[in-house]
């Protein structure tokens, strides 16, 4: 089953169960899915994969704002939402385990120091992309290339 047909079954599930979050949650990303099709681009598990990942990214970004301004109510909402929206999402990988990829691709590259951040970060985005947070990526490598 792909990733499109889990969502509309789980949006039948949620309308069942009258769990009105998860429906919120799995509409928003039908509605991602949707715009995905009618956009011309191919239609795959990988680019829907991409739009789960980018929900999850405005779901922690909007989580950091309502924090910051005092809106736990809000936060606590969005909060919901980004644990159902991780449920579809691949299990994401540890620092320790990231910095050990991050270090064999430094390696692969030749990279020296902070001037060949260029040449490491799209290897290791092309990586590691589904399997860790890009910030998370940027800090480890970074860290590694000034040490």
């Amino acid at each position: 089953m792909n990733l499109f047909d889990k969502v509309n079954n789980e949006i039948k599930e949620a309308m069942k169960s009258r769990n009105e979050d998860r429906l919120r949650a799995f509409r928003n990303l039908k509605s991602a899915f949707l715009l995905i099709q009618s956009s011309g681009t191919e239609a795959s598990d990988e680019a829907y994969l991409k739009a789960v990942q980018k929900q999850a990214k405005q779901l922690r970004d909007s989580i950091a704002i309502f924090e910051k301004e005092g809106r736990t109510d809000l936060a606590a909402k969005e909060n919901d939402e980004l644990r159902i929206v991780e449920e579809l999402l691949p299990e994401q990988l540890g620092e320790a385990e990231i910095e050990a990829r991050v270090r064999s691709i430094i390696a692969e590259t030749g990279a020296t120091g902070m001037k060949d951040l260029g040449k490491v970060m799209p290897v290791a985005m092309k990586n590691l992309s589904g399997l860790a947070d890009g910030k998370l990526i940027s800090e480890i490598v970074k860290r590694l290339l000034i040490s």
